[in-house]
C-alpha cells in the first residue's frame, strides 16, 4: 500500500497536469461542401460498418456511409448519402446530397442533388433539383420553389 519512501499521512504524488503538446482535439471527419453556405455547423457521421432498422430523427446534418432501413427526418438540415450507403428510407431533410443509394421518397426543402454514381429509387420533391451525368434516378419529381422561400424564412 505504502513504500518506505511514504508514510500514510503523505498523498501520493500528484501528476502533473497536461500541457498543450498533451491536449486531445476531437477529429471531425471531412463532409461534403456545404450547398447553402460556408458556416460550420454541427454533423453526425454513420460509418459504412453500421446498420440502422427504426426512425431516424435529429437537429444536426447527417452522413450516412452504411445501412438504413426506416424514416429519416433531419428537421431542414442537410443529409449526405455516401458512396457505400444503402438507404431503403423516406426522408425529410433541408438538403440532400446523393452519392449512394436511396430507395424511398425524398423530400427537401432546399435541394437535392444526385451526384455522378448516385442513385434514387422514389419521387423526389424539393425547391431545387440537380442530377449529374451518370446518376440513376427513377421516379417522379416535383419542383416546388415555395420550399426554398419557406427555408430561407
Amino acid at each position: 500500500m505504502w513504500n518506505k519512501q511514504q508514510s500514510p499521512a503523505e498523498p501520493p504524488a500528484a501528476t502533473p497536469a497536461p500541457g498543450p503538446a498533451a491536449s486531445v482535439t476531437p477529429i471531425s471527419a471531412p463532409s461534403a461542401p456545404r450547398l447553402g453556405g460556408t458556416s460550420p455547423r454541427n454533423s453526425a457521421r454513420l460509418g459504412a460498418g453500421l446498420v440502422i432498422k427504426g426512425h431516424i430523427t435529429g437537429t444536426e446534418d447527417l452522413q450516412i456511409d452504411g445501412k438504413v432501413d426506416g424514416p429519416i427526418s433531419l428537421n431542414g438540415h442537410e443529409l449526405t448519402v455516401g458512396s457505400t450507403a444503402q438507404l431503403n428510407s423516406e426522408i425529410h431533410a433541408g438538403d440532400v446530397v446523393v452519392f449512394g443509394k436511396v430507395s424511398g421518397n425524398v423530400q427537401a426543402r432546399g435541394r437535392v442533388d444526385i451526384k455522378k454514381d448516385g442513385s434514387i429509387i422514389g419521387d423526389i420533391s424539393s425547391a431545387r433539383i440537380s442530377i449529374e451525368d451518370g446518376a440513376h434516378f427513377k421516379g417522379r419529381i416535383e419542383i416546388d420553389p415555395a420550399k426554398a422561400q419557406a427555408a430561407a424564412s
